[in-house]
């Protein structure tokens, strides 16, 4: 075990958007399994970690008021559960106060909180001066969501399964723009859904490459979201913004299984003025990252 540090700052926990993301299957506990390119984009949350010495973790949103009571920790909190999983793992004595600076939004298909999570993981073992074996650490990940085992790999990945067989992949430099609107769609109410396509056909590493054929550009429009018709008839604010899009000569798809959409951003497309938008919609440009910006640690 090395000396704890007393705090880390500034520490970033970025999105993601799925290129594609394909429902092949269901197991018969009820977890789909699933095909999708999970992409790292600069869009990110902040969190800053202050270490404890009493063993107590605490968390608040910066702006907010401090949680320190137990009860008054969010039992469904990503960073709280990803902490304590870590906590007990490592046996340490230690505790920490978490701030967290959202700006991601929220049931946007885009793995905010697994990434404030995940990054809380690979954070909390510098600040607690500990090191768990990465099949350890991947198992708790996976413990708390599918999408949080990604947000360790380092990078940009091909995923399968219902989440956890993650393969690295690379992706050429692209730039995009995502726009969520005001209403989100829980998860739950995707998944359930009668009408969700359960059974497109398994594609392939190579198929998806191969897409590219000499145009870098084809690869992020490869396949589709299994999810998105159901989507749309659950959240009309999707259709208005996919639509929003096209009138701008975008070609939008759903990310993950929430309410945001995006679109590419190529050299000939203009998208200075944003002002017809809704004035509730968060609309952000985006670059993807290359490399997860806590990879290493």
């Amino acid at each position: 075990m090395t000396r704890p540090l007393q705090a880390l700052y500034d520490v970033p926990a970025p999105a993601k958007l799925n290129l594609f993301l394909h429902i092949t299957g269901q197991r018969a506990d009820g977890y789909h399994l699933l095909q999708s390119v999970f992409m790292l984009i600069d869009w990110c949350d902040t969190l800053h970690f202050e270490l404890r010495s009493d063993g107590r973790i605490s968390r608040a949103d910066l702006g907010g008021p401090a949680q320190t009571a137990p009860e008054a920790l969010p039992a469904d909190d990503l960073t709280v559960r990803a902490a304590r999983a870590l906590q007990a793992a490592c046996g340490t004595a230690l505790g920490v106060h978490i701030s967290l600076e959202k700006r991601i939004p929220a049931q946007a298909g885009m793995g905010g909180g697994s990434s404030d999570a995940a990054s809380c993981l690979l954070a909390l073992q510098r600040l607690w001066g500990v090191r768990l074996p990465p099949d350890k650490l991947h198992a708790i990940a996976l413990s708390l969501g599918a999408d949080v085992p990604f947000f360790l790999s380092g990078g940009h990945a091909w995923v399968e399964g219902i989440g956890e067989a993650i393969t690295p992949i690379a992706l050429p430099p692209a730039h995009f723009v995502v726009v969520k609107p005001a209403a989100g769609l829980p998860t739950q109410s995707i998944f359930s859904a009668p009408g969700l396509k359960r059974d497109t056909k398994t594609a392939t590493i190579q198929g998806f490459a191969a897409n590219a054929n000499g145009d870098k550009n084809l690869i992020f429009r490869f396949g589709h979201n299994d999810l998105q018709p159901v989507a749309q008839l659950l959240c009309p604010q999707m259709v208005q913004s996919l639509d929003w899009l096209a009138a701008k000569g975008l070609e939008g798809r759903m990310t993950g299984s929430g309410s945001a959409v995006f679109a590419q951003l190529l050299q000939d497309v203009d998208l200075q003025d944003l002002s017809d938008a809704p004035g509730d919609w968060k609309i952000q440009k985006c670059s993807n990252l290359q490399t997860h910006p806590l990879a290493g640690w």
